[in-house]
């Protein structure tokens, strides 16, 4: 009796450090959390304002280095955003930073002449809907409204592709896809840079 007592007790105690433990569901494939945010200038943005269009979120710092290496260095985000607004694709920068401030954000505009608005979410609210670790983290909206990608920029941090890989831009390569009507192969990879830096 005791020995099955036991037994039982073991299996419930599995049973609940499984639960705890289960992953947090990717979030490719499922529908987008709307959003209204300002922009550093103070014009009002909301995801349903692009309904039916392919929409690129880009979270950023302009104080990390991941991020200033897509600026400075590669010219990635403005290069891939002008490439595909012609498509008709929205291309929107989100701030979660909470120090940072309007003229900050303003100045990064004017300075790298950025196609694209950057939107102020200094309270966090919206980057902790979509689950945004890392600047930059990319997710990829599609016509329905859907994630349609998230994570990483590149598979080339500060310009580091692992050894024997060839460099490819995730976001890119999934944006020509939904383009030509194909299901976008690599829905997910892991966003690298530096952590959100959420108020507390």
């Amino acid at each position: 009796m005791r020995k099955a007592f036991f037994a039982v007790v073991v299996v419930l105690a599995v049973w609940v450090v499984l639960s705890g433990c289960k992953k947090k569901e990717p979030a490719a494939g499922k529908k987008a959390p709307e959003f209204t945010l300002k922009t550093f200038d103070g014009k009002q943005i909301s995801l349903s304002d692009y309904k039916g269009k392919i929409v690129v979120l880009e979270w950023f710092n302009d104080e990390c280095p991941y991020v200033r290496y897509h600026y400075d260095t590669a010219h990635t985000m403005v290069e891939l955003a002008n490439k595909y607004r012609v498509k008709n694709v929205v291309w929107l920068a989100i701030n979660s930073t909470n120090h940072t401030t309007p003229q900050q954000n303003k100045d990064f505009a004017a300075k790298h002449s950025l196609p694209y608005s950057i939107l102020d979410d200094r309270p966090g609210n919206v980057g902790k809907a979509y689950d945004a670790t890392n600047t930059p983290h990319m997710f990829i909206i599609d016509g329905k409204g859907n994630i349609a990608y998230e994570g990483a920029i590149d598979n080339s941090p500060l310009g580091k592709t692992p050894e024997g890989e060839k460099l490819t831009n995730y976001v890119d390569k999934a944006l020509a896809e939904l383009m030509s009507g194909q299901a976008v192969s690599v829905p997910k990879t892991n966003a690298y840079g530096c952590s959100v830096k959420y108020a507390q």
